[in-house]
């Protein structure tokens, strides 16, 4: 991974395919806090990338799986478990047991590249390979494929940078 930023006051990182901007808070904040920029605890300074990244897992905790199950039911497969993983070289990966998982570091893609990941993965419990009908199952959840594939090859070392 590309070494990360210092996270300091007036640097900014991504949440969500936007830039925003980091504010160390010198008392009264015990946890990364969000709302419309990043409130960094400066107690947690020696700790900082792990405070970002936990607050990152439990956002895509929260955002990424409701919308895994809700592209599973508009898809009509069944998961066996859908879970936010560590991985390092992959977005998303599917199980021949029906487990679906997807990188943490998605959440800080836009939406519209998030639920092409998702219907990705998805798309294979119907067709393992990425045949002309694989396609058509991912394009018909999500119309921007195409955009989605481009940002991910334009933006994808930015997201794995070391927070």
């Amino acid at each position: 991974h590309p070494p990360g930023k210092e996270l300091v006051s007036g640097e900014s990182v991504l949440y969500l395919g936007r830039q925003y901007r980091i504010e160390v808070v010198a008392e009264g904040l015990d946890a990364v806090q969000f709302n419309q920029r990043f409130l960094m605890p400066a107690s947690k300074v020696s700790d900082r990338r792990s405070a970002l990244r936990e607050w990152y897992v439990a956002r895509a905790n929260e955002k990424i799986l409701p919308r895994v199950n809700r592209f599973a039911r508009s898809l009509g497969v069944e998961i066996k478990r859908a879970r936010i993983v560590d991985n390092r070289y992959r977005w998303g990966s599917c199980t021949v047991k029906d487990n679906v998982n997807f990188n943490w570091r998605l959440i800080k893609a836009p939406v519209f590249v998030i639920d092409y990941v998702i219907a990705h993965e998805l798309a294979h419990l119907i067709e393992g390979n990425h045949t002309a009908r694989f396609w058509n199952v991912v394009r018909a959840q999500v119309p921007k494929v195409e955009q989605a594939r481009a940002w991910l090859r334009e933006h994808g070392q930015v997201l794995e940078e070391e927070v």
